[in-house]
């Protein structure tokens, strides 16, 4: 991406540049029980300073409704499934993945929950089953696909269907579903349904796709080109707030349970924070990419070539994706 030059030259050159900042406002679609990292960010005070203001407009059901409101423009700030930003790209949107907004690690993952009594006890017994996912066509989709296809089975063997996550662990207690899958981005509500008891565990996404980023913040690249000291001001902050909810998890989960009771939520589920499970610094790997890419054409859903992990990971002059 030819995106920064300026930037990248001034710190080849040894230069020192005060940004001149615009005043804008990136609108978001907020998670239902999650705080993103951008939110964290600005409670933190991240963004003072920079021209930036967040707004929150609603909720969205998953991120392939929040990739919809980025590409109609009803929000400058999307949140989605490493897949689900390549499939929205590879159809025509010049998104560009600004940094993981979550990653899948032994402290945050997404669990596929079953009763204690269920006779499912491995993938391979998903075959058949009703799987409930908080949206279709995103992460734990693609997650049971792959699951199956490592198994040798086909890929659409199991029955997935919608089911909002403040209602994950209801559905499945009453029977509605044989399996609940509680997303890494939804920790607060895995956390309160294993206090309650009866639940076990069949595996979890890092049994499948090992440690690698869960999903993306995206920007669109217009709005990059045409603020980027913005842009990079909305970058930098969000990293450094990822970094702060490592180092500091017990006031990471203060900050979050109050937000959540500022938008009338449950505000007890945020003692289940695990962490985003990013890697320190908060960088992309190109494999994070890469993966889902070999995925999705293994699939016959892009064709083979068209996307490039490089040309999709936003950079800076001083940020830089690892190999």
């Amino acid at each position: 991406m030819k995106l920064f030059r300026t930037l990248a030259l001034s710190t080849a050159l040894g230069l020192t540049l005060t940004p001149a900042f615009a005043e804008v406002t990136l609108r978001y679609l907020a998670s239902q029980g999650g705080l993103s990292p951008h939110e964290l960010a600005a409670e933190l005070g991240y963004f003072d300073g920079t021209g930036i203001t967040l707004e929150n407009v609603g909720y969205a059901q998953g991120g392939p409704a929040s990739l919809v409101a980025l590409a109609g423009g009803s929000v400058e700030i999307g949140s989605a499934a490493t897949a689900a930003v390549l499939n929205s790209i590879a159809a025509g949107n010049d998104f560009v993945a600004a940094f993981p907004s979550n990653g899948i690690n032994d402290d945050a993952q997404s669990i596929f929950y079953v009763l204690e009594d269920s006779p499912i006890k491995s993938i391979e017994d998903l075959a058949g089953k009703t799987i409930a996912v908080n949206t279709l066509g995103a992460h734990l989709d693609f997650v049971v696909r792959e699951a199956l296809h490592q198994k040798g089975l086909p890929e659409d063997s199991a029955n997935l269907i919608v089911v909002p996550g403040p209602q994950l662990e209801q559905v499945l207690r009453s029977g509605q579903v044989d399996v609940s899958a509680f997303g890494y981005w939804q920790t607060t509500f895995t956390g309160a349904a294993q206090k309650n008891g009866g639940l076990r565990a069949v595996f979890d996404d890092t049994d499948v796709l090992g440690e690698i980023a869960g999903g993306f913040i995206v920007l669109r690249r217009d709005w990059i080109e045409a603020h980027p000291e913005e842009a990079k001001a909305f970058f930098d902050g969000s990293i450094k707030a990822l970094d702060y909810a490592r180092e500091h998890p017990e006031e990471t989960k203060e900050i979050f349970a109050r937000v959540l009771a500022e938008r009338g939520e449950n505000a007890e589920v945020a003692q289940y924070f695990a962490g985003y499970g990013v890697r320190e610094g908060g960088l992309p790997e190109e494999r994070d990419v890469q993966f889902w890419i070999d995925v999705l054409e293994r699939q016959g859903a892009v064709p083979k070539g068209k996307l490039v992990a490089k040309d999709i990971l936003y950079v800076t002059g001083d940020a830089a994706v690892t190999n």
